[in-house]
């Protein structure tokens, strides 16, 4: 094909046109208000992952945030006057949005968009603006939880109620997630047929591609039962890196235990354990799979670099099915250990410099149940005439100190055998790990050390199979359950 100068020209500015406009996919949010002091923080972000975007500076503030489609986003204020909320910005490449108000309560602001689901979002904001207000109050002034709990569910039914009305899009379905997760956790919640009602009819009115979103909500209004210690475990199926489908029995063999690690982007404790657990999967490999299980959208999850360092079977949760059976994933991280022969051994919350390598410590010591403290970990036991005497190793942070209480025991046969010496600690006092556990440079891991110590209790009646070790009667007294005499 011939082209002339003016027409190859041409071609080339198109391109250049086209490239920039790819390359440009970012939303754009401005906010005013004369109330907002200056110096206030602007936090916002998509999906869970928040960061500071702007200052504001004559009560002004703009950022622009990256999208390659519809996408739900957040802004909050951090400042004098603002209160802990966030308000939901609905975004799409090359949109503004305008926020403008008269005072610091922004969640309440006026939204200028083009987009029908922010507008959607509006309705449902000004809907429940008195009862809103009323809970921002309540958060400067530090009211208690008790007080605030009467208002959220006020909050609740008044969203159940303007719902039906509204269109079924991105932002309706978003709030009936809220309220329906908030229903799963909170005890007798009062609107429960109410929202079973409307769940019905959000679901029959749905568009296309809101599946993932209404199954979650399904699982959340009628949560099925909890796995509990002892349960044999239940396959589900995982997304991995490359959006391929696997199944968790994939990972259980007969040789190895698995350990579930329920985790999130934007949760601190979680990334925090990242090289401890990395260091002790190393080591522990010929008896230990992880299983990493993010709970956050498939696309956010494969795009965040952490992702990338995860040790063991890196998977997402995209089909909601495991969560909900296994762990409770409003508290995160959470840790689900199974045996060899697919039974719930024990599930832990939280993570401590320490408690891998305590949880690896019990796995090559007698057969125990540690998840109470995962930094206390049993690694022998002598059984004699005199007295049990029962080694013990502590992982910590160096710096910081534990206790064990000398009305500890042991229950074994429906009697209490009663605690007698301690070698290597001293008792109802502040002890301090000694030995280094790792040669890492980590903040973390690099400090976490260990101490050695034995106890000593009155002898058994007869030997038994397993027994308890009870670390005390007092309040945050750990347990190590159903160790082996072997």
């Amino acid at each position: 094909m011939n082209m002339n100068k003016k027409s190859i020209i041409t071609m080339m500015l198109a391109l250049v046109t086209m490239a920039g406009q790819a390359q440009t996919k970012t939303a754009t949010v401005t906010g005013y208000s004369p109330a907002l002091k200056d110096g206030t923080l602007v936090l916002a972000g998509t999906g869970t992952i928040g960061n500071v975007v702007d200052t504001v500076q004559a009560g002004r503030f703009a950022f622009t945030l990256p999208v390659e489609e519809l996408t739900e986003g957040f802004l909050g204020l951090m400042g004098e006057g603002c209160p802990n909320f966030n308000l939901t910005l609905f975004l799409r490449p090359g949109v503004t949005v305008k926020l403008t108000g008269n005072d610091c309560f922004y969640p309440l602001w006026k939204v200028e968009s083009p987009l029908s689901e922010q507008q959607t979002q509006s309705r449902i904001t000004e809907y429940c603006r008195d009862v809103v207000t009323e809970l921002m109050q309540m958060d400067l002034d530090k009211k208690p939880w008790e007080e605030r709990e009467i208002v959220e569910m006020k909050w609740m039914k008044q969203r159940m109620d303007i719902l039906p009305s509204l269109p079924v899009d991105a932002a309706t379905i978003r709030a009936l997630w809220g309220i329906s997760m908030t229903a799963k956790n909170t005890p007798n919640f009062p609107h429960m047929e109410q929202l079973k009602q409307l769940e019905k009819t959000i679901v029959a009115r749905a568009p296309k591609g809101f599946e993932e979103q209404l199954a979650e909500i399904h699982n959340y209004v009628y949560p099925p039962r909890l796995l509990q210690v002892g349960d044999e475990a239940i396959d589900a199926e995982l997304l991995d890196m490359q959006g391929q489908k696997h199944h968790l029995f994939e990972a259980i063999s007969n040789d190895k235990y698995v350990l579930l690690d329920f985790w999130g982007i934007g949760c601190g404790p979680c990334m925090m354990s990242e090289p401890e657990m990395r260091e002790v999967y190393e080591k522990m490999k010929d008896k230990l799979e992880i299983v990493a299980i993010n709970q956050n959208k498939l696309s956010e999850w494969q795009k965040h670099e952490f992702s990338k360092r995860i040790v063991g079977k890196n998977w997402n949760n995209a089909m909601k099915d495991i969560s909900s059976r296994y762990c409770d994933v409003g508290a995160i991280p959470y840790y689900v250990m199974i045996s060899p022969d697919k039974r719930i051994v024990w599930k832990a919350v939280g993570y401590q410099p320490g408690y891998f390598l305590g949880m690896a410590e019990a796995l090559n010591g007698p057969k125990q149940d540690n998840s109470s403290n995962l930094q206390f970990a049993i690694r022998k036991v002598e059984t004699k005439v005199d007295g049990t005497t029962i080694s013990f190793r502590y992982y910590g942070h160096k710096d910081y100190w534990f206790r064990i209480a000398k009305d500890s025991y042991l229950n074994a046969n429906s009697k209490k055998y009663k605690l007698t010496t301690a070698d290597g600690i001293k008792l109802d006092e502040n002890n301090y790990t000694q030995v280094k556990a790792s040669e890492s440079t980590n903040e973390f891991l690099g400090n976490t050390y260990y101490i050695d110590f034995t106890l000593t209790f009155e002898p058994f009646d007869t030997i038994p199979a397993t027994f308890d070790f009870i670390e005390g009667d007092g309040d945050g007294a750990f347990v190590i359950r159903d160790v082996s005499i072997e």
